[in-house]
């Protein structure tokens, strides 16, 4: 990183804190993008696709990244109450819910570890604005 290191109650915010909340935006993204990659090419997937094309795929789409989302909505065109949208989107919601509290526990762990700094002079106060005009 460039400039002065972030941040929080003291504590420097470093590459790992990083990583881990990256990957907390990451996982539901991605689970969202495998479930429907998995249903679109699953034949019990693509029997309930009840619009061909490109809407098709936007519905299943739209099933998993609700459902990563913890929503579980879907459109009319897909029939997703099947035992294989239903075990799927399940699977899906169940990852993206769950799996987000492992890199959460990381930072948290981390960031209990580490000793509190002395506010150096050298850094900047947040409570006043530097670019008023004087």
């Amino acid at each position: 990183m460039v400039g002065r290191t972030p941040e929080y109650l003291g504590k420097k915010i470093e590459a790992y804190e990083m990583k881990m909340a990256s990957l907390i935006l990451l996982i539901p993204i991605l689970m969202a993008k495998l479930g429907t990659a998995i249903a679109v090419i699953v034949p019990a997937g693509l029997a309930t696709i009840y619009n061909p094309g490109a809407h098709g795929f936007s519905e299943v789409l739209y099933a998993f990244s609700s459902g990563a989302g913890n929503n579980g909505s879907a459109f009319a065109g897909l029939g997703a109450n099947t035992p294989f949208y239903n075990t799927a989107l399940g699977i899906v919601m169940l990852m993206s819910r769950f799996w987000l509290a492992i890199p959460a526990l990381a930072i948290g762990g981390s960031l209990a570890r580490k000793k509190k700094f002395p506010r150096e002079q050298a850094l900047c106060p947040h409570t006043t604005c530097s670019s008023s005009p004087g």
